[in-house]
């Protein structure tokens, strides 16, 4: 069932309010629907709000309403007010993730098509969103190709790639526990980019690959998968789920005494992992893509403050992500004064973030010619208690995103566009 902030009344200081369901909307007088659907501009998000990815696809959404109740509060885009349009992509079907932008784009006459989680769905969504010319921001989806050899003049991305995150993070691992790893890989876009971003991180520090396994999405009993890396002998073993893998996984690695045996660790953790494991469990060395704790950002406690008024909890780097996705399109099309994607996507060009939206130490941009947000990365260690009920990470080194990155050249981007 998709859910929508409710179309703006003709007083401008209405607000995005309580998600209404979209059947609603078909007891409205035919004639008030399609006045009211001139005034607004769609923000249509196609995300997991089941299955393994439904924490993370959630949270996206909420950062993203909240950017959108802030857009209206300071007169909405171009002058007209703002809606987003929520659908459950599924967290692993690339056909309901099409049938769902498609229906966003043809059906609900969206502006902007953001999402997904999921990689592979994003760059599925990425060719509906090719085929009819509408700008799409993907908040969470890391596989290296959407912004790389399969990159689009319309499709952005805000989350990092993951060549970046396995150069953030593969520095800190060689240094300290060793140069032997066991990979246990999600079998999908974003398992198969991460290893292979992380391979090749860590080789040119000296490290080698001694093992490795797919598990499939949704995978429950990693059991199998834990003993054979254990008997590979390697000093780290690396845990490139995310989602509900990455905990269970983490939970009954905990459970067989490895963390006593070989260091655990990986490329990305998110506050949402953190707050379903038990104590013992919050450990090892990772990438966070945002973290709520850092002293002496400028705004930062504002959003904290808003995300809090939601949920009751504090920000997840996914709040982030879909606050900025939110931001985005806004700020594109106050750039470009258009909706015309092709003048929103030029106006993006190596655009720098305001620094209420960005709410990080480095200078936080869209890259031109790859559509690639850099900004910075936090590598650090899961912690089970910190100075705060919801401080879960130690964050040790913040990594600047335009190094981690590597040259334009090295993304594989070659983009067109039209004439």
């Amino acid at each position: 069932m998709p859910y929508e902030t409710p179309a703006p009344a003709v007083d401008r200081r209405t607000f995005v309010k309580s998600a209404l369901a979209i059947g609603a909307a078909s007891v409205a007088s035919p004639y008030v629907v399609t006045a009211r659907a001139a005034d607004v501009v769609k923000l249509g998000m196609a995300n997991p709000l089941t299955g393994t990815y439904a924490a993370d696809g959630k949270n996206e959404s909420v950062g993203c309403q909240l950017a959108v109740e802030e857009i209206n509060a300071k007169g909405g885009i171009l002058g007209r007010q703002a809606q987003l349009i929520v659908e459950d992509s599924t967290s692993g079907d690339a056909g309901t993730a099409v049938q769902k932008s498609r229906k966003l784009i043809e059906g609900d006459h969206v502006n902007f098509l953001l999402g997904n989680v999921n990689s592979g769905l994003a760059l599925a969504m990425a060719g509906v969103a090719s085929e009819k010319g509408v700008l799409q921001v993907t908040p969470g989806g890391h596989s290296d190709s959407l912004t790389g050899a399969s990159c689009h003049w319309n499709v952005f991305r805000v989350c990092n790639t993951t060549t970046m995150l396995a150069n953030a993070v593969a520095t800190a691992l060689v240094k300290a526990y060793g140069k032997k790893y066991y990979y246990i890989t999600p079998d999908y876009a974003y398992g198969h980019a991460v290893e292979s971003s992380l391979v090749a991180a860590i080789k040119k520090l000296g490290g080698q690959r001694v093992g490795g396994d797919l598990s499939p999405l949704g995978t429950v009993d990693f059991s199998s998968y834990l003993i054979k890396a254990q008997s590979a002998n390697p000093d780290v073993i690396l845990l490139l789920m995310a989602g509900d893998d990455l905990l269970n996984c983490l939970k009954q690695a905990v459970q067989f005494g490895l963390d006593k045996k070989v260091h655990l660790a990986g490329a990305l953790m998110e506050l949402e992992v953190l707050e379903g494991l038990p104590t013992e469990a919050r450990i090892g060395t990772w990438v966070m893509e945002w973290y709520w704790k850092q002293p002496g950002v400028p705004h930062l406690d504002a959003f904290v403050e808003g995300i809090k008024k939601k949920t009751g909890r504090v920000p997840t780097g996914r709040h982030w992500l879909g606050y900025v996705g939110g931001w985005t399109c806004a700020l594109a099309a106050e750039k470009a004064k258009s909706l015309k994607a092709v003048d929103m996507a030029k106006a993006l060009q190596n655009f720098d973030l305001p620094p209420e939206v960005a709410l990080g130490p480095n200078k936080t941009f869209y890259r031109a010619g790859q559509n690639q947000l850099l900004g910075t990365l936090y590598v650090g260690q899961a912690q089970a208690k910190g100075s705060a009920p919801d401080d879960l990470f130690n964050v040790m080194t913040l990594v600047n995103g335009a190094e981690a990155a590597g040259t334009l050249q090295e993304s594989g981007c070659k983009m067109s566009w039209p004439t």
